[in-house]
């Protein structure tokens, strides 16, 4: 009957398992995750999880019984260490082989560290990626402490919106000109910007990090303006990267993420990849969409190819931020846009990317109805008129008729 092992036990790993069971796969499926516990939502971490509203039961994605109810070998703790696409083996830690017919890659991605130059190895300074990641630093979180995050990206803002509603007084600094640079326009930047304001936060851009200061546990940061800071903790959330080292190890081309065909195929045979750690096409171009959404998805559609489907993947990008009382909902990839249409209503507000006359994308804020209507004019080709988007007086209902 075959035997499918799928490295990485995160939600596009999750994902792929369950797709394979419900396409009718009879064989063997193992499913290897090198953390304790069974595969759970990383969103939540730096949101309801951080702020004490969700607990760790609720995190996981299915229990584990359902993994030995469906038939799934679910081996949590065990970390693969090579993979030979010729002999068609894994070799986990303790070396102990395993034999498989298909492989996929579901192995995400790792947080950027800060150098130990520069006092990245201190204790109290964290970043945000696992269940350990948020478990170890969720005892800092007490009102009165001194908080520096490092970077201005959405992980920075989420802690930086759990700490300021936990009373803790929070320092965010960002060496771009402005927070969300890489991934939102001006307007969404300014936006959450006045938000975290009027909470307290104190986001300072343009200003980065010199270093962080103290013996063992930080106590201190220099930033790059000269600036002196007391800090009790700190927050790196300067990006990720792709977890790429054992398919390049396994000779599996890697460009900034595991490279893949249409298929979800990467350049050994039987090796599959999907998630964070995959890359796929986007109008000719090979990019990774780091997202739930797409980890889903993406992991979907490859599970049917390893069964034979051969449907290519077409990704249908969605995003999503919850900040204090505001989610942001995001539509659609702006990549290439020269132009920003703003439309307000109430104390709602989105914001449509286009190039040229195309719509391309959607920021709304505690905006469902327009980020709805917007995803589903973005999947269907459809580009409004500009004025119309802006005219609050517009039944954006009506955009989306023949």
């Amino acid at each position: 009957m075959g035997h499918i092992v799928v490295i990485g036990a995160g939600q596009a790993g999750a994902s792929l398992v369950g797709k394979l069971r419900t396409e009718g796969y009879e064989g063997d499926i193992t499913l290897l995750g090198a953390e304790d516990g069974p595969p759970y939502q990383r969103p939540a971490l730096s949101k309801a999880y951080l702020l004490g509203e969700m607990e760790r039961e609720r995190l996981f994605l299915r229990p584990r019984d359902w993994y030995d109810g469906n038939d799934i070998t679910l081996r949590t703790g065990t970390r693969a260490v090579a993979v030979d696409g010729a002999a068609k083996t894994v070799t986990l830690e303790g070396d102990e082989v395993l034999h498989y017919d298909q492989l996929a890659f579901t192995t995400g991605s790792h947080p950027r560290l800060l150098p130990d130059a520069i006092g990245g190895n201190l204790d109290g300074v964290y970043q945000v990626r696992d269940l350990a990641d948020a478990d170890a630093m969720m005892p800092e979180f007490v009102a009165g402490r001194r908080l520096l995050i490092i970077g201005g990206g959405y992980i920075g803002l989420e802690a930086a919106a759990v700490a300021a509603k936990l009373g803790l007084q929070v320092v965010l600094v960002e060496m771009a000109d402005r927070i969300l640079q890489r991934v939102a326009a001006p307007q969404t930047s300014d936006y959450f910007r006045d938000l975290h304001a009027a909470h307290g936060v104190d986001i300072r851009e343009g200003t980065g990090l010199d270093r962080l200061t103290g013996e063992d546990r930080v106590t201190g940061a220099i930033l790059s303006d000269g600036t002196t800071l007391d800090v009790d903790f700190a927050i790196v959330g300067v990006g990720i990267y792709p977890a790429t080292a054992l398919a390049e190890d396994a000779g599996v081309v890697c460009d900034n993420g595991i490279q893949t065909n249409i298929y979800g195929q990467t350049s050994v045979p039987g090796i599959w990849a999907a998630g964070d750690c995959a890359t796929l096409d986007w109008y000719g171009q090979q990019i990774r969409l780091e997202s739930v959404g797409n980890a889903i998805d993406q992991a979907e559609c490859v599970a049917r190819n390893m069964l034979g489907a051969e449907v290519p993947y077409a990704p249908k990008p969605w995003f999503w931020s919850d900040q204090y009382d505001v989610k942001l909902q995001i539509a659609g990839l702006n990549l290439g846009y020269d132009d920003v249409v703003v439309r307000q209503t109430g104390d709602a507000q989105s914001h449509w990317y286009f190039r040229g006359d195309q719509l391309l994308a959607v920021d709304a804020m505690n905006d469902p109805r327009n980020y709805m209507i917007g995803k589903r004019l973005i999947e269907a080709g459809k580009s409004p008129a500009k004025p119309l988007i802006q005219d609050p007086e517009t039944d954006m209902k009506a955009l989306l008729r023949p």
